[in-house]
């Protein structure tokens, strides 16, 4: 098979577990990814969740690089509309200088929480403040390639200058979002387990082909689940759902309904709908996942694969990349 598989970890806190022992679970993912041969491991920024442990990808990243040796380690992805971009610069220009040539750095714009974590996270600057998030990106793209020594003391340089720059990934779901990815040079992901639509997928890949004139990559991630059997993966998806908030013109998927009624009241709304989703996996054997992403990648260029998987059972996750990578 012609596509790499790659990995992003949500460091998913099981019932009766700690957070301690799910970010423990993360990097047991990661050692049993770099035996298996996967090519990356990205972790995500999730904020005020009991729910899921990484709220710093940084520094989970820091911690993963320190105990792999060959893995790419990177994150899925910051979320930059919380923070300067000059800051986020200087900690992936740090974290590839610790690790050359291992680092990756991917960036979103969701907010990875409810409004009253995105509002602590802005501290005092008030949201209209905020530069739009194309700007911001433009900015951070600035700051990872503006290194050179006459440029000391005229413009603030993103130090230390790495001996390789951390490769860079714009994660999206939408035409958008790969368009803006290829006007600044970023690599493109389209997040197929937050947007499932098949038509958007194909859109938004296909316009990152087009805009981008073949100088960068188009990496698709879904949620995937392989079993030894049809049934046993049937089993394991079916209960797991997401739950899709409107408020006005503005959406967001939760993983509880609990989470779903936390943002309308902090969001303090008063018209709003809460809809029940099945959560979109590619689920079966090996063989048949493999099937389906062979068809991907015949169908939009696409040679590397990240895989999520949705579920919080630690021993499921690394059974189903075990399984996955058996067939690869």
């Amino acid at each position: 098979m012609n596509y790499r598989l790659s990995l992003l970890d949500q460091s998913p806190i099981n019932e009766g577990q700690t957070a301690a022992q799910a970010l423990e679970a993360t990097l047991t993912f990661a050692l049993k990814a770099e035996a298996l041969g996967y090519h990356r491991l990205w972790v995500s920024e999730h904020h005020d969740t009991d729910r899921l442990a990484g709220s710093s990808p940084e520094v989970l990243i820091a911690w993963l690089l320190a105990r792999t040796s060959r893995l790419r380690i990177g994150s899925g992805g910051v979320m930059l509309q919380h923070y300067s971009p000059y800051k986020v610069a200087e900690n992936f220009h740090l974290l590839a200088s610790l690790a050359p040539d291992r680092v990756d750095i991917g960036i979103g714009k969701a907010p990875g929480g409810l409004p009253l974590s995105t509002k602590a996270l802005r501290g005092y600057t008030q949201a209209d403040a905020v530069p739009g998030f194309p700007a911001q990106l433009q900015q951070l793209t600035h700051y990872l390639t503006h290194l050179d020594d006459h440029l000391a003391g005229n413009e603030a340089r993103a130090l230390p200058r790495p001996p390789a720059s951390p490769q860079r990934f714009l994660l999206g779901a939408s035409p958008e979002s790969a368009r803006l990815a290829a006007s600044l040079g970023w690599n493109f992901v389209f997040a197929g387990f937050i947007n499932t639509s098949e038509q958007v997928m194909t859109e938004s890949v296909l316009a990152y082909h087009e805009y981008s004139a073949g100088q960068g990559q188009a990496l698709v991630s879904l949620a995937v689940l392989a079993a030894q059997t049809c049934e046993q993966a049937e089993a394991l998806v079916a209960e797991q759902h997401n739950f899709r908030v409107t408020v006005g013109d503005r959406h967001v998927t939760v993983g509880t309904r609990e989470q779903a009624e936390a943002f309308v009241k902090q969001a303090g709304a008063t018209q709003y709908h809460i809809e029940q989703q099945k959560l979109s996996v590619l689920h079966g054997t090996p063989g048949d996942i493999h099937q389906q992403l062979r068809d991907i990648q015949r169908r939009l260029c696409v040679n590397e694969f990240v895989i999520h998987t949705p579920l919080t059972d630690a021993a499921v996750r690394l059974k189903s990349i075990e399984l996955l990578a058996g067939q690869h």
